[in-house]
């Protein structure tokens, strides 16, 4: 019997992550992409003797990565290898505090407690109840179409809204920190987790307390050869399961015959499938491949998520007191996140992140140099200055770096790129720039984000940090998974 057909609209993880499970369920996968690579945000850059991944630099729960090969049956090793970290990330204040978040939660706690104004009972109990939050929603939020009324039927759903007040969905998560904790270092360390979904800790549920469960529990993670090597171990993986790949191919547009997906258009020529999944975000989904059907308005008008500003840095270098995960945090958090989401500009002292894939992997960098991925959380684009925004923010950056790690940091910058809102909308097709497509400032905003699947236009799907259940790399990965298990049920078939 013939196998039936998918077509793939973009390589980003979730988009690998569905080709290599449709090939399971015996389809015939292709996928097209619009850049000369696959990956999405997730690739690498070269300049100068030094390497720099380009997206996501935070790798937790490769459990996700791994079910890929074992699906497969494949050994992970053969294509994709990483190593635990034993520091999740140092942390470094406006006051002189620094502190040295370990992956062993015991010795986080102990260490946190003679560094902040908190007791290692309260951060032992903090984790606990992160935990307790995750335990509850994951199946749920994370794992299951939100948008199926199955899902709400099942032990876990159940199980979730009978404990629906432990969650705090009605606090916001600063709130929840705040009640849990007396030392305003530790607030804000707790706070920052908001970011990993573009959101405001002042804005966004309490429940998203279970973030620092994945890192306390699951730990911090660094692929050898850098993130990078988590495209190209899947994308290997896919081509040798025979998912068929076309790079600077533009899909024009998603073809719609009686509510039913037939194909897609390229460069004028009709391209038959059965089913269809766009990894392309959400908003230009419908507006660039699907001009003629009606957009879910309530749904893609939410707003978006946060975006990024980085800088790309080669310093002639190597610093003892920085590892691979580094945090300076501004004085003001409160400050710069009314700048981010209600002015939509950036504070002059913003909270800078760097990441130095070269601490672990020596030849990312020329001998005794670092290779600095600086990043800090800007607006999503919507027409600033961001020439101007760029160049004030540079200094601020540098001046804040030269004053706490006590050198003159622009002496020792010898290459540098730029990735702003602009690039990253023009790279990506992220609307807005934004990294997470809708950002997650209300309580009902898992519920708001668009499912996996059309209502309205059979066999077409979506995948993707825009879509169901977000962005970062272990949910794109679960995008990809629910979207199979949806067209396995379409479809009745089975893994091969």
């Amino acid at each position: 019997m013939k196998r039936k057909k998918a077509i793939i609209v973009g390589s980003g993880i979730a988009g690998l992550a569905a080709a290599i499970r449709l090939r399971k369920l015996n389809f015939d996968v292709q996928v097209y992409e619009i850049n000369d690579s696959p990956g999405g945000k997730l690739t690498e850059m070269h300049k100068n003797g030094y390497r720099f991944d380009c997206g996501p630099s935070l790798f937790t729960m490769p459990q996700f990565v791994e079910e890929l090969f074992e699906l497969s049956g494949k050994d992970t090793s053969r294509y994709f290898e990483y190593i635990k970290k034993e520091q999740i990330c140092n942390y470094f204040y406006e006051d002189g505090t620094r502190f040295v978040a370990h992956a062993d939660q015991i010795k986080f706690a102990k260490t946190a407690a003679e560094v902040f104004e908190d007791t290692e009972a309260q951060v032992l109990k903090y984790l606990q109840r992160s935990k307790e939050k995750y335990d509850l929603t994951s199946a749920l939020f994370l794992e299951k179409s939100l948008h199926k009324l199955s899902t709400y039927f099942s032990n876990d759903t159940i199980k979730a809204i009978s404990k629906i007040g432990t969650l705090d969905i009605d606090k916001s998560l600063d709130q929840v920190n705040r009640k849990r904790f007396h030392d305003p270092r530790l607030i804000q360390l707790f706070n920052r987790y908001a970011t990993y979904n573009g959101s405001s800790p002042y804005l966004t549920p309490g429940i998203m307390s279970m973030i620092p469960h994945l890192e306390q529990h699951y730990g911090t993670f660094f692929p050898k050869g850098g993130m990078y090597s988590i495209t190209k171990g899947l994308f290997e993986l896919a081509t040798d399961l025979g998912v068929v790949f076309y790079f600077n191919t533009r899909v024009d547009e998603i073809i719609v015959e009686k509510n039913k997906v037939t194909g897609v258009v390229i460069n004028k020529e009709i391209i038959e499938a059965d089913i269809i999944v766009s990894n392309m975000d959400i908003v230009p989904t419908y507006q660039k491949l699907l001009p003629h059907q009606k957009a879910p308005h309530k749904i893609i008008q939410q707003p978006r998520s946060s975006s990024a500003l980085i800088f790309y840095w080669g310093i002639r270098k190597t610093f003892q007191e920085l590892d691979l995960h580094n945090i300076f945090f501004s004085e003001n958090y409160k400050k710069e996140f009314e700048c981010l989401f209600d002015k939509k500009e950036v504070h002059s002292d913003p909270t800078v992140y760097i990441n130095i894939t070269s601490k672990n992997e020596t030849k990312d960098a020329p001998k005794g140099c670092e290779n600095w991925f600086v990043m800090i959380n800007v607006p999503n684009n919507q027409g600033q200055n961001w020439d101007e925004i760029i160049e004030s923010s540079r200094k601020n950056i540098v001046k804040k770096l030269s004053r706490i790690l006590k050198v003159t940091i622009e002496d020792l910058i010898e290459t540098e790129e730029i990735l702003d809102p602009r690039k990253i909308e023009s790279n990506t097709q992220s609307y807005q720039g934004s990294l997470y497509g809708s950002s997650s400032n209300n309580k009902y905003a898992a519920f708001l984000r668009h499912p996996n699947f059309s209502r309205k236009i059979k066999n077409l799907y979506f995948c993707g940090g825009s879509v169901h259940p977000g962005g970062g790399i272990p949910l794109c990965l679960l995008s990809g998974k629910i979207v199979s298990e949806l067209v396995q049920k379409d479809f009745k078939t089975q893994i091969v």
